[in-house]
């Protein structure tokens, strides 16, 4: 697999050569960069494939912008579980004390300090979470790790290993307790089958919808 680049108007396409494919696929993300994986080399491909489908990549950038972002003011107030609080409310007093350490507040330090916050409480919360999903599924996992991921929520090793991107605590309950189901399913299938699908929607009927809910989200960056 190689990537190259190009772009489409004014936006950056990423082209993720995969010659095991049969066909092409083009994606909008959220962060309005476009990615085509592709089974074909040819840069007059590439480019007659996004002329020819300008009108749903404009469509799906049209969506991007009409979503409305969650934007949080900092010092003032902290977002958790899908609300924003105040900084003097009780759900945000571990921050507080963080942010009145701060002896040089710049934005950088403050960012830092917001992301320690998330990761402390992650730690507590999403362990006895994980622990709840595992007991009802009757799964066993080696470790969970902790850390600030960009581009997913959540992985699963072969080891047995999940990691939780500390920025769960920014979203709904219901959408990390669908996080968490599919992390743990994942034990029990490596892949994203219909398969695997099928065994999470076992333990969370609702899950396509939290799942198109959480791709749609723009609290990942």
């Amino acid at each position: 697999m190689s990537t190259n680049k190009t772009t489409f108007e004014e936006y950056e396409v990423d082209i993720i050569y995969k010659p095991r494919l049969k066909n092409s696929y083009i994606r909008v993300n959220l962060d309005n960069t476009i990615s085509v994986k592709t089974p074909y080399k040819s840069k007059n491909f590439i480019q007659e494939l996004l002329n020819d489908k300008s009108d749903w990549i404009k469509k799906q950038l049209t969506k991007n912008l009409q979503r409305s972002q969650i934007i949080v003011n900092l010092e003032d107030e902290v977002l958790l579980f899908g609300e924003i609080y105040s900084i003097d409310s009780n759900e945000a007093c571990i921050l507080r004390k963080k942010l009145h350490r701060l002896k040089n507040p710049d934005q950088k330090r403050i960012l830092q300090a917001y992301d320690d916050f998330y990761k402390d409480i992650a730690k507590e919360y999403l362990t006895q979470e994980i622990q709840k999903c595992a007991k009802l599924m009757n799964l066993e996992y080696s470790e969970i790790r902790f850390r600030k991921m960009k581009s997913r929520w959540g992985s699963c090793s072969s080891r047995k290993i999940i990691t939780l991107n500390t920025q769960l605590m920014k979203l709904p309950k219901r959408m990390i307790h669908y996080v968490l189901i599919h992390e743990l399913a994942h034990l029990v299938h490596m892949n994203h089958s219909k398969e695997f699908h099928a065994f999470v929607e076992y333990y969370l009927p609702n899950a396509k919808s939290i799942r198109k809910e959480l791709k749609e989200s723009r609290t990942l960056s």
